[in-house]
């Protein structure tokens, strides 16, 4: 982790959760803003962008799952790491979470060590250095410097998740990885993800990259084994 001190935003309206969570991120050597409720969540993170946020999904002024839509809707911020926090423990509710762009989901309750180890392990995916030149694939572009995914000509939004995952995947065109590989070579820290994260990251970026997501041309399913990206680099 680097020197500087990274600063972490959490939304959480229990206040005896909320000092836990402060506690023990602050003793692990993070910056923490705690809010109690969605209200100024956004206008004060686009003022300092934290490294991280990490919500609790039912919290007033907005649920979590909304203000994460909108944090993935802001530029600036769209592509800043979410963690849920939350009561709501069923796989949908995981999946639901997955899908509106959060890179993982702790159910409460929780150990103070298992979100600590969590935060790490999620800045430690976006800290590795992607490799430095574009990928080109017909209308896809990929630039790893600017953290960019231009389709048609046009800037699409991605979360850091949803870019690496996407980048990795292109520069081996024509290869067949299991869920499993793609978590070792994106998530790294495999210990709280699950193979299914990797289906609704691999949904998401279909409906940002192909023309038709229920038939793609590029990221295409191999039934039984994976993935694999069709296109010369």
């Amino acid at each position: 982790m680097s020197s500087v001190k990274q600063n972490i935003v959490v939304v959480e309206d229990d206040p005896d959760i909320s000092k836990l969570v402060k506690h023990h991120l602050e003793q692990a050597g993070f910056g923490v803003k705690p809010f109690s409720s969605a209200l100024g969540v956004i206008g004060e993170s686009e003022r300092t962008p934290p490294a991280l946020f990490v919500l609790d999904i039912m919290v007033p002024g907005g649920d979590g799952l909304e203000l994460c839509r909108k944090i993935r809707q802001t530029s600036g911020l769209n592509a800043v790491p979410v963690i849920f926090l939350t009561a709501k423990t069923s796989e949908a509710d995981r999946v639901l979470g997955l899908e509106l762009g959060a890179d993982d989901y702790i159910s409460k309750p929780f150990s103070p060590r298992e979100l600590v180890a969590r935060v790490k392990a999620v800045l430690r995916r976006f800290e590795r250095p992607l490799p430095p030149s574009q990928v080109k694939v017909d209308e896809i572009e990929i630039d790893p410097g600017a953290m960019t995914l231009t389709v048609s000509g046009r800037v699409v939004p991605t979360t850091a998740t949803e870019f690496r995952l996407l980048d990795y995947l292109a520069r081996h065109p024509g290869r067949v990885f299991t869920r499993d590989q793609l978590l070792d070579a994106v998530w790294r820290d495999t210990a709280f993800v699950t193979p299914r994260s990797v289906d609704v990251y691999v949904r998401r970026i279909r409906e940002k990259i192909e023309p038709d997501p229920v038939n793609p041309r590029y990221l295409r399913t191999v039934r039984g084994a994976g993935y694999r990206f069709e296109g010369r680099k």
